[in-house]
């Protein structure tokens, strides 16, 4: 009999996964000076189960540093060792490292000996009494290949993955910002690009060989690519003074001594020998394509159920049988006297249908604390970095949403904290000149309105002034002098792309190449992102989804011959209107008037290039007044067909995208209805 390691395996790296968690949490709930027996119990659990699964499994470089975290754990569990700021933040930093070490691990790359030697180093230090010096990843690299060796400038490839186009990223952006670090040239690989016939524009087929020379930070390098890092192979690495010359020389030697038919076997050959072999600062990030292919430690491919919802989901299982066999039975002895039967079968088989659904639907819905569990050490670790005193409330950690929106929702969130530690929250000194407490508060709170989850980031920092956000979009060219903007409009400025209030540039903010992405990945997941905020009471961003990206209630609705679905939640009202409400505005098509407020009209038949009969005068047909990202218009359309659940496919997966067009569904009777996007279609409204 074979055993399956491989299913072992994903279990221990799941549960490990959520050891560090659990350490991590507890690290940063602890008190300093005094010892909280039962949390620190809880903390010293987590470690000797990682290191008893990580010893049987074999990884032993695991089993060892865990050890050594275990042993310091110990000293304070038994009171030899007082909890000190110090020994907390040493210990952070392990659990971070072994994170790392356990993610190359479950993806069968090389663990980072160089990191693990260094934070294993500074545990042995705090566990002597010894000052722990904290070494940064590229001293440590400069230490394995030479002392003291000054940095001159950096050797960066860059591959690209084929979506990283669609994820709202530019090279070209990237490339502008580290050619204002230093020097840069930058070499093309046209390699792996397809002729024209077979070119697809939103893809990206091309990688980069860039070199920027200067006295740099490795952090300013990271900082720049720190948002497409899930994107692209990556290899970043250090051009010293002593080997600089040398590893030139041999690098075009043994480019141009590579074998074309070796070349293509190996895409990327020619990133590997292009650069120093001894020198690795981002081992986590593998420069190999054929290792991009593996699943990312981060990827979870599991879903822990409770047994609630599972005994749930058999007991609705039952009942579909029954129904089942009930419904065989009359159709076996039919007669017409068993009509009334056969209607009660059939109506029940609809409600157990849709129970099922519910219970299934059920099982993918995870509680919103998955993203905002990893927030507690990010305030934590920024707070510290930027010398406030930030104080993290979490609300609504328990709400459930779906998994796929869980897993997609954490980077744009990790940005919006970001943001609201570095621009929104003052400094100590300034919030008690401003009458406030010296300690800040972000608010993180989650909720259900309707049929979408809604997410706010609040924070009571000093709030956008409209003033500024104006005359820095003036000075970008973002806007002209004489635009009138509403104050929705200026608030939403911020996510204009190139757009930042940063008065200097940090490694935690700045770059203004980050808040349109946060938009665009929203609108990604069919939600909208809203702003509100007070000149020195603070801002609230509040992100608004739908629960599940799967199935939703939608409302059928008839234009010409064609069906197409409105989401449930996006309608206002259906109304007739009558010639004195229309209003034709030269240049800017039409409107009509709702109880004094105008709307635009989208004529629904134009838009998607339908034949219609019956309504070609508005006061023919119907409108329905829809809300998208909080602006309203008008969809004429022919008629009203009826409420439905529909399943929502993929239009751009199966076909292309469509402006104006979220997906696509198949009705009960075989037929193809595209689903509408509001926000798309209102934004036509306003072209």
């Amino acid at each position: 009999m074979s055993i399956d390691m491989a299913q072992f395996h994903q279990v221990f790296f799941e549960e490990s996964f959520e050891g560090l968690d659990i350490m991590e949490s507890g690290l940063l709930n602890l008190d300093m000076g005094d010892v909280d027996a039962e949390e620190i119990n809880t903390i010293f659990r987590a470690a000797h189960s990682i290191k008893g699964g990580s010893g049987t499994f074999g990884f032993t470089d695991v089993a060892d540093f865990t050890h050594v975290m275990e042993t310091l754990l110990d000293e304070m569990r038994d009171g030899r060792r007082q909890v000190t700021q110090s020994a907390v933040n040493v210990l952070l930093g392990s659990v971070d490292c072994l994170r790392e070490m356990l993610s190359a691990i479950q993806v069968e790359q090389d663990v980072d000996k160089v990191k693990v030697a260094t934070h294993k180093k500074e545990l042995d230090q705090e566990l002597n009494g010894e000052e722990a010096q904290t070494t940064t990843p590229a001293e440590a690299v400069s230490e394995k290949t030479e002392v003291n060796t000054p940095i001159t400038g950096w050797n960066i490839s860059f591959c690209p993955h084929s979506n990283l186009l669609q994820t709202g990223n530019d090279p070209v952006r990237m490339f502008r910002e580290l050619g204002s670090l230093g020097e840069l040239t930058a070499k093309v690989d046209f390699q792996g690009v397809p002729d024209f016939y077979h070119l697809d524009p939103e893809e990206c087929h091309l990688s980069w060989h860039l070199t920027v020379l200067g006295n740099i930070q490795s952090e300013e390098i990271d900082e720049i690519f720190d948002w497409v890092e899930d994107e692209c192979d990556l290899s970043i690495q250090p051009i010293t003074n002593q080997i600089e010359d040398v590893e030139h020389n041999q690098t075009e030697v043994e480019v141009s001594a590579v074998d074309p038919a070796e070349d293509s076997k190996e895409k990327n050959q020619e990133v590997e020998v292009s650069t120093p072999a001894n020198v690795t600062t981002k081992p986590a990030v593998s420069s190999n394509k054929k290792e991009s292919k593996k699943p990312s430690a981060k990827a979870s491919s599991s879903i822990r159920v409770d047994t609630g919802k599972i005994d749930t989901l058999i007991n609705m299982v039952g009942e579909l049988v029954i129904t089942q066999s009930m419904l065989s039975l009359v159709g076996e002895t039919f007669e017409e006297n068993k009509i009334e039967q056969l209607k009660k079968g059939l109506a029940q088989l609809e409600r157990h249908t849709r129970e099922l659904q519910e219970s299934v639907m059920n099982i993918r819905m995870l509680p919103i604390n998955f993203v905002f569990s990893r927030f507690p050490r990010l305030v934590h670790d920024l707070s510290t970095k930027l010398d406030k005193k930030i104080e993290l409330v979490l609300v609504g950690e328990n709400t459930e949403v779906d998994k796929t929106v869980v897993e997609l929702l954490s980077d744009p969130l990790v940005h919006l904290v970001r943001n609201s530690l570095d621009h929104g929250i003052e400094m100590p000194a300034d919030r008690i000149a401003a009458g406030k407490p010296e300690t800040g508060t972000i608010t993180l709170e989650a909720y259900h309105r309707g049929g979408q989850i809604v997410i706010e980031v609040r924070d009571d920092g000093k709030g956008l002034n409209k003033e500024m956000l104006r005359s820095k979009a003036i000075e970008k060219g973002l806007i002209a002098e004489d635009d009138i903007l509403t104050e929705k409009q200026t608030y939403e400025l911020i996510f204009m792309a190139g757009f930042s209030t940063a008065e200097k540039l940090t490694d935690v903010s700045g770059r203004g190449v980050g808040m349109d992405v946060v938009r665009r990945n929203i609108q990604a997941l069919g939600g909208n992102i809203e702003i509100s905020s007070e000149l020195g009471q603070g801002s609230t961003i509040a992100i608004h989804l739908p629960l599940t990206l799967a199935i939703l209630d939608g409302q059928s609705i008839a234009v010409g011959d064609e069906r197409f679905i409105i989401p449930l939640g996006a309608i206002i009202e259906s109304v007739n209107i009558s010639k004195d409400m229309i209003n034709r505005v030269a240049g800017k098509g039409e409107t009509f008037r709702l109880r004094n407020e105008f709307l635009p009209i989208v004529r629904m038949h134009e838009v998607f290039d339908v034949k219609t009969v019956k309504a070609t005068r508005l006061t023919d047909g119907l409108v329905v007044v829809v809300d998208g990202q909080g602006v309203r218009c008008g969809l004429f359309i022919d008629d009203l067909l009826g409420q439905q659940q529909v399943v929502i496919k993929s239009l751009e997966a199966n076909y292309r995208k469509v402006e104006g067009v979220s997906g696509a569904t198949i009705l009960g009777d075989g037929s193809v209805a595209l689903i509408l996007d509001i926000p798309g279609l209102v934004r036509l409204s306003n072209q």
